[in-house]
């Protein structure tokens, strides 16, 4: 079994064994890039493909009271520079200047900046929960709002499992949140060129899977 396997089953492990309230705080917490991805994914009528990230290519922080998880706040930011789609020439072309323009430093990063959530209840340990999470997405410094459909999990080790995960980069508290909304280039400033109608999209598809540790 691989290390990451080996972390993943430990983290269901301890999902599926935790139960019940917990006394809750205010929590600051930093994204885990090691174990977090996001994707954009197009589905022109010729051609679908995904672009994908992980690692460098994300970050973001999370402060949130499990007791009062309508009142989250925080922010997810991608490294455009750094999404692969498995064609090394239309990664450029997105990249270039007459799309993403990521030589810009402004424009390099997708980012989303969380202003309220919508969560029935507090979040409890080992319970996976449905929200809907609103917010600023912003593409090449076009922001825009929208509103992605989530799922929040409480990830609480115990001193014994901690000692085992630790070296993995998580602690304590772990929060582990899946999303998905959807955009446009053309919500964002840009237009797909006519002679790619074909095979870019002009509607994204986006998609995060995202580990946030307490610092």
């Amino acid at each position: 079994m691989t290390r990451g396997m080996t972390v993943l089953a430990t983290l269901v492990v301890v999902v599926a064994t935790s139960s019940g309230p917990v006394l809750a705080e205010t929590m600051a917490l930093k994204l885990l890039p090691n174990y977090s991805r996001a994707t954009f994914k197009s589905d022109a009528p010729l051609e679908t493909f995904v672009g994908n990230t992980a690692a460098d290519g994300v970050a973001g922080t999370l402060t949130v009271d499990p007791g009062r998880p309508q009142a989250a706040s925080g922010t997810v930011k991608v490294d455009m520079n750094l999404v692969r789609t498995g064609v090394d020439k239309r990664d450029a072309d997105m990249r270039g200047k007459n799309f993403l323009d990521t030589e810009v430093e402004a424009n390099r990063w997708v980012t989303f900046e969380m202003k309220s959530v919508e969560i029935a209840g507090p979040l409890e340990p080992g319970k996976t929960i449905p929200a809907k999470v609103r917010g600023i997405l912003t593409v090449k410094q076009k922001p825009v709002e929208r509103t992605a459909d989530a799922t929040v999990t409480w990830i609480k080790l115990t001193p014994e499992q901690l000692e085992s995960q630790k070296r993995f980069g998580f602690t304590v508290d772990n929060i582990k949140v899946r999303a998905r909304l959807a955009t446009t280039f053309t919500d964002h400033g840009m237009q797909v060129p006519q002679q790619l109608f074909f095979k870019v999209s002009n509607d994204i598809q986006l998609e995060t899977d995202l580990i946030f540790v307490r610092q």
